[in-house]
Order: C-alpha cells, then structure tokens, then sequence
C-alpha cells in the first residue's frame, strides 16, 4: 500500500513538471511575440517625437481611437485558438474540422473589419472634434489612422495563423516573423516618414503606412509557412476558402463576442484613467504613463502564459480529461501570479532603477515626475499581482470555451468597480493619482477574484466537450 501511494505521488508530480515544461515551451514564444508587437508601437511613437510634440500628439490620438474597436475585432477572431485546440484535443489528427474552424476565422475577420474600416474613414475627424481636439490636431490624426486602418485585416489574419500554429503547440514560427517584422517596421519608419533612399517624406502619414505593410509582411510570412512547412501543409488551411460554414461561422462569434468586450472594457479602463490623470495635472499624467509603460512590458509574461493556458486547458477539455484540464489551468496561474510577484518586488525595491529609463533622474524639472512615478509604481507592485491572475485565469476559462461570465466578471470590475472608486478616491477623497491608482487594483482584484473562483467551480465540472462547447 505504502508503495503504490508513493508511486502514485510520483506519477502525480511527474505529471505536474511535464505540463510546466510543456507551458513554458509554449508560453515563452508567444511572450516574445507579444513583446515584439509592442516594440514595433515603441518605434512609432519614438520616431514620431522626432518629427515634433505634435506629431507625437496627433499620432498618440490616432492610436488611441484606433484601437478601440480595432481590439474588439481582435477579441472576436481569438475565439480560433480554443476552438482549433479543442477540436486536437479531441481529435489530435483532426484536419477537416482544424480547417474549417480556420477558414470561418479568416471570414470572421474579413466580417468585422468591415465596419471598422467605414468608422475610421468617416468618423474619426468628427470624433476628435467632439472630443474638444483642435482641428488641425484632429486633421493631422486623421492622416495618419487614414493610412494606417488597412493594416486591420492583414493583422486580424494574421491573429487566426498565429492561432492556428499556437494550438498545434509550433507558436515559434510566429516568433520568428514578428522579429523579422520589427527590423522591417522600423527600417519602413525611417524611410517614408523622414523621406530616405529616395522616397518622399511623408510624416505621420508615412508611419501609417508602414504600419500597413508590416502587418500585411505578418500574414504574407505566417501564410507562406503553413503552405509550404510539411506539418500545417497537410491542413490545407486555405483550401475551399469560399465555401462557408455558417454554424462554424456563428459559434465563432456567440465565443469571441463576449472576448472582444472583455478586451474593450479593459482598454476603455486604462484609457479613462489617463484622462482622470490629465484633469489632475501634467505631473500626474507622466508619472501615471511612465508606470503603467513598466506595468505593461510585465504584463506580456501572464499575457503569453493565458495564450499558452488556453490551448493547453482546450486541448485537455477536447480530450474529456478533467485532470489534465486541472492541472494545465493552475499550473500557468502559478507561474503567471509567481511571475508577477517577483516583477512587484523588483518595481518596489527598485522604482528609481525602472524610471531611469523614460526620463533623467538627475535633471532637476523632473523631480516631481520621479517621485510621483516612485509612488505610483508602489501601487503598481499590487496590481502587477492581480493582473497577472486575472490576465491567466481569463485565458484558462476560454480554454473550457467560457467567456459570458467572464464578460460579465470584467463589466463588474473594471466600470462597477475600478473606475467609480478612482473617481470617487481621487476627487471626492482628494487622493489624487494614488486614489486612481487604488481604484485599478481594486477592479483588477474584484476581477481576478471572480475569475479564479468560476474557474474552481467551472473546473470540477468539466467531464466531456459536449458539457460546454457550442456546435461543431
């Protein structure tokens, strides 16, 4: 007896060590895409400063209400990933149904750009306008988003690739063509915005473009792949392309309906807060941009490791197997909470260290920046933990293919919660920036726990596909 416990206690860690390994091997190439895509916006704005503060302002207009609904598309299309991992799950030699899920995703995107391209030619002039933007700002943002709205569905196709590749567990190639596409992004930059090697300068508008072809070199490289590299050829990804599969089609959209509304709460959230900053002072406002910069290069850890928990808990939840469903889910929170209690330890300890890197510690007319930013990066060490839950336990449910009550979860928290106490705390209260920032913590918390505590109960529960998942 004692014997077969042990043995049994072995098998049980065994298992645990082998999902870890297999988490980080999946999580770590999609944690240097996220960061890759991030490095090519940093290279934007970076070149935009160049040519001017309001430049730099119109192009950080332009990005914003660009990627408001440009993310909600986005959310849409990233129901691909628990769908495909789910039906390999079930089927790990399945390539009818891969297929098919693929193809109504790259229609699903083609769908939802559409509206997106007729709101950014029309309406985002008179948007800024109403906004109380100077006209000239406005127009010169205009420009640029212009330029810059074709890149929507090259890169909405290229989210679905980068799905499909992720549920086969290969999420290396996308790696690989984002890096390519980051030297390329920034070399486009410097050629058309400051008119080098014989092209016009073209300004912002010239950033825009870029931004455009970079995201069309995106799914020109990842489609290149998956018709020539042996293992995703035999799927014939872009076989039948015209033929429509329209239940597909729909349960697509009934799961990454509630994804893209999850996504747009959040944003909305962090972009209400800015403003809630800027009505405080300039002090405030660059303090909060420069922790919530560090916050957000930490965050792309959780966020590969809750891409990472959703194929891994899909393909476990395709399978029927309620303990490998288990363990992938806990083992990528563990990791993704554990990260980001060491990052919240580091931000603590060493908050003059991390801002050196946005402004001069020694240069006197940035003394209150320096210390309302060392005060802010305090409450960010908190929020770095409950992000990181929130972030991997989103990613485990949508696994299960759960994303209503996560929608919910995320309206709670982040508009119940978060933004009426940072109003609350920072007006009513006086606290200012530090109440803005408590009142994030405390919708991210209420958030996280919510999650955590459907997943428990969503967890115990899982005993085949069909218990969940919509129509295949």
């Amino acid at each position: 007896m004692a014997i077969a416990s042990s043995g049994a206690t072995g098998a049980a860690a065994t298992g645990w060590f082998a999902e870890a390994r297999a988490t980080s091997a999946l999580a770590w190439p999609m944690i240097l895409t996220n960061l890759g895509q991030t490095a090519m916006t940093t290279t934007d704005v970076a070149l935009m400063g160049r040519l001017g503060p309001e430049v730099l302002a119109a192009g950080t207009l332009g990005t914003s209400i660009y990627f408001t609904p440009m993310i909600f598309g986005m959310g849409l299309i990233i129901a691909t990933s628990p769908m495909v991992a789910t039906a390999l799950g079930r089927n790990r030699h399945s390539v009818r149904d891969v297929r098919r899920t693929v193809r109504q995703g790259l229609w699903l995107a083609l769908i939802a750009v559409i509206p997106l391209w007729l709101f950014l030619w029309y309406g985002v002039e008179h948007a800024l306008l109403a906004l109380g933007q100077k006209p000239e700002l406005a127009k010169l943002a205009t420009s640029y988003v212009h330029a810059m709205q074709w890149s929507a569905l090259p890169f909405y196709w290229y989210i679905v690739l980068r799905s499909f590749v992720s549920a086969l567990e290969r999420p290396g190639w996308a790696l690989a063509i984002v890096g390519i596409t980051v030297v390329f992004n920034a070399f486009a930059d410097w050629v058309l915005m400051f008119g080098k090697l014989g092209f016009p300068a073209m300004g912002i508008v010239g950033a825009g473009i870029a931004t455009t072809l970079a995201s069309t070199m995106m799914f020109a490289g990842l489609a290149l792949v998956l018709v020539t590299e042996r293992r995703f050829r035999r799927y014939r990804i872009f076989g039948r392309f015209g033929r429509a599969n329209w239940p597909r089609l729909f349960s697509l959209a009934r799961l990454g309906l509630p994804i893209g509304a999850i996504l747009v709460f959040e944003v909305s959230l962090f972009n209400a807060a800015a403003f809630l900053m800027g009505l405080i002072d300039a002090v405030s406002l660059a303090a909060h941009a420069i922790a919530l910069q560090i916050a957000s290069v930490s965050f792309m850890v959780p966020m590969g490791l809750g891409q990472a928990a959703t194929v891994r808990v899909g393909r476990a939840y395709g399978a029927g197997d309620a303990e490998g469903v288990a363990r992938a889910g806990w083992t990528a929170f563990v990791m993704g909470v554990g990260f980001m209690g060491l990052m919240a330890l580091v931000m603590v300890t060493f908050p003059r260290a991390l801002i050196a890197g946005f402004v001069d510690l020694d240069d006197p007319a940035n003394r209150l920046v320096v210390q309302t930013a060392v005060t802010f990066l305090a409450f960010a060490g908190l929020f770095q933990v409950v992000d990181g839950a929130q972030a991997v336990a989103s990613g485990m449910l949508r696994g299960l293919h759960d994303t209503a009550m996560p929608m919910l979860f995320a309206a709670i928290g982040y508009w119940g919660v978060g933004m009426p106490l940072s109003a609350l705390l920072a007006f009513h209260f006086r606290l200012g920036g530090k109440g803005i920032w408590i009142g994030l913590c405390a919708g991210l918390l209420v958030v996280a726990v919510l999650l955590t505590t459907r997943w428990t109960r969503r967890g115990r529960l899982v005993t085949t596909v069909a218990s969940a998942s919509g129509p295949h």
